[in-house]
């Protein structure tokens, strides 16, 4: 895998993006259309990809290289909370916006980035990985990231832990763990539909870059550290402690993509919701999408 190679993948992408934002842009593709597309990618062609790419793995996975990747998932967001704690002082003194700033580090696109990254730089079938990043975040968010944003924890957070998301991830687990072979039909529909996920995310990312105010996104310093330290140097940090753990396996490039990983936006709207000002989480959100097209093919070529 050489540092072109992964560069014009991620090139491609980068494409999709750039069609979201000339649709946008010449009003093919409004708020009412970008907010029925993102209900669809989360009730829908989400989930598909997710149990599309399990069933592609099944007898491809070792049940040992699950439980390895399930581990690192777990230490992954443990690591991001306490260098998030230590870090993030840095970028802005104003508690709310650290706060912000912490949950913007912690909690990384790892699914609507993510699954596309991981398929079209490493395959399909290692998107079943992702899905344990994916049922990881979602335990973190509504217990870490609910008490960090609101001031306090609440029960009743735990119930959105039961979403599409999760249960299709669950699914996902369960068909490769188990070995089930769906019949051809149904493999043939849920890949189908799976496979509309990846562009159509990319072009809701692309809308959102068309309606934001480009300028102040990327003539932002403190932005441009913030997505370094992110995208870059903690990837690099950790990358020796990733060799010891898994050596030069496939889960090695699989790692530091989802290490790498640009901000989510789980916590923009959760924080939108509480009136907080999320001008600076929607920023890092759009120049960590956008930067991470350059940030993936270096992790790779280093690795």
């Amino acid at each position: 895998m050489t540092l072109f190679t992964v560069f014009f993948q991620m090139l491609a992408l980068l494409i999709m993006i750039g069609a979201g934002y000339y649709m946008s842009k010449k009003g093919m593709l409004d708020e009412h259309t970008n907010s029925h597309m993102s209900t669809m990618l989360v009730n829908v062609f989400n989930p598909m990809l997710i149990v599309s790419s399990a069933v592609g793995a099944v007898g491809q996975v070792s049940k040992d290289a699950l439980v390895l990747g399930g581990i690192i998932a777990v230490g992954m967001f443990a690591l991001f909370i306490v260098i998030g704690m230590v870090v993030t002082p840095w970028f802005d003194r104003d508690p709310e916006q650290r706060k912000l700033f912490q949950s913007m580090f912690v909690f990384s696109n790892v699914g609507f980035i993510g699954i596309p990254v991981v398929s079209s730089i490493l395959g399909p079938e290692y998107v079943v990985y992702v899905t344990e990043f994916m049922l990881v975040y979602s335990i973190v968010f509504y217990t870490y990231g609910v008490a960090l944003l609101s001031g306090s924890f609440s029960l009743d957070s735990l119930k959105s832990m039961v979403n599409p998301g999760t249960v299709f991830s669950l699914i996902a687990l369960f068909i490769v763990v188990f070995d089930v072979e769906l019949p051809g039909f149904l493999k043939t529909s849920v890949t189908y539909l799976g496979n509309v996920t990846s562009p159509m995310a990319l072009v809701a990312v692309g809308f959102s870059l068309a309606h934001s105010d480009i300028r102040k996104i990327f003539l932002q310093p403190r932005l441009y550290v913030f997505s370094a330290v992110k995208l870059l140097i903690l990837p690099l940090i950790m990358l020796p402690v990733l060799r010891l753990l898994v050596g030069g396996t496939d889960l090695l490039p699989l790692c530091m993509v989802m290490f790498g990983m640009p901000a989510g936006n789980l916590p923009l709207i959760f924080a939108t919701e509480r009136g907080m000002n999320c001008a600076v989480s929607s920023a890092i959100i759009i120049m960590t999408t956008v930067l991470c097209v350059f940030t993936i093919p270096i992790l790779m070529a280093v690795i």
